[in-house]
């Protein structure tokens, strides 16, 4: 059932974005976190928001037990809140976590694969929408076109926020997802017009020649995007050009040969906030 709602999803979005004239970016099933507040108290109970769908609205809430992992990574270490932390509220879920001492923190979860087939045209529409264009033009060279998809995906998400004045250095701390975005600088300490570094790794190896989608939302526009690939270290560069919530995205797709599940894909996402206390 999920499976049929999120293949209706992606016709809808793909027709709206046919008759615009414009491919959206960032789109029907993406998965990020995000507080409403990205600067919190120390020692305090607080809630951050998981968003599947869009980076501004939730089509759905997440089931628990597709959580493979939840991590808040603090100055003093890894905990793992339990899943009755987490509920529903409306289409998002919601996770309440406690605080601890000062410093920059990672939430993050990993989400179970699951599997989904497409028929050939709209699996290439599909690619081309969530601008997986690597994976579209490899089925194009090949004469893979008319082929239809059978893709196991998973999800794999941060969000780095302060606590109290001090900055740490735990953001860099490696999960072992999957996938993940790794940030090289503090994401606090950084203003506009810096440039922001980060790691993109599979199996904690660097993924070279990554796509990778970046952006920005205000409270008065829809989210920015724009797009670079990584270096043969897996590292992409990108300049912060406005205040706002911020996400760094990428999906990796790989052909495969599992019995009938022909693509594996995995998602990684990462949202901070770029600005002052109280914006």
């Amino acid at each position: 059932m999920k499976s049929e709602k999120r293949k209706v999803l992606l016709r809808l979005l793909f027709a709206v974005s046919c008759w615009s004239g414009l491919w959206l970016s960032v789109t029907a099933h993406d998965l990020f976190l995000k507080f409403n507040s990205y600067y919190l108290a120390p020692n305090k109970d607080v809630e951050v928001r998981l968003l599947n769908g869009e980076f501004h609205h939730s089509a759905n809430s997440i089931e628990r037990d597709r959580m493979r992992d939840v991590s808040v990574v603090a100055p003093s270490g890894t905990t793992h809140p339990p899943l009755e932390n987490w509920r529903n509220a409306g289409t998002e879920t919601v996770l309440r976590f406690a605080t601890k001492e000062p410093g920059t923190y990672v939430v993050a979860t990993s989400i179970k694969p699951r599997e989904l087939a497409m028929k050939a045209a709209e699996f290439n529409r599909y690619l081309q929408l969530e601008g997986v264009n690597d994976t579209y033009l490899e089925r194009k060279k090949n004469n893979q076109l008319n082929e239809a998809s059978n893709e196991r995906y998973s999800k794999h998400v941060k969000a780095i926020f302060q606590v109290g004045d001090a900055r740490s250095d735990s953001y860099q701390k490696a999960l072992g997802y999957p996938v993940e975005i790794i940030p090289l600088q503090n994401l606090y300490q950084l203003k506009v017009g810096d440039t922001l570094t980060v790691r993109c790794v599979k199996d904690g190896q660097p993924l070279a020649n990554q796509s990778v989608l970046y952006g920005w939302q205000t409270r008065s526009g829809p989210a920015t995007t724009n797009k670079v690939r990584t270096d043969g270290q897996g590292l992409a560069s990108m300049k912060l050009t406005a205040t706002g919530v911020w996400y760094v995205k990428f999906i990796n797709m790989t052909r495969i040969n599992e019995g009938k599940v022909n693509y594996e894909s995995k998602w990684a996402t990462l949202t901070f906030l770029l600005g002052k206390k109280g914006q």
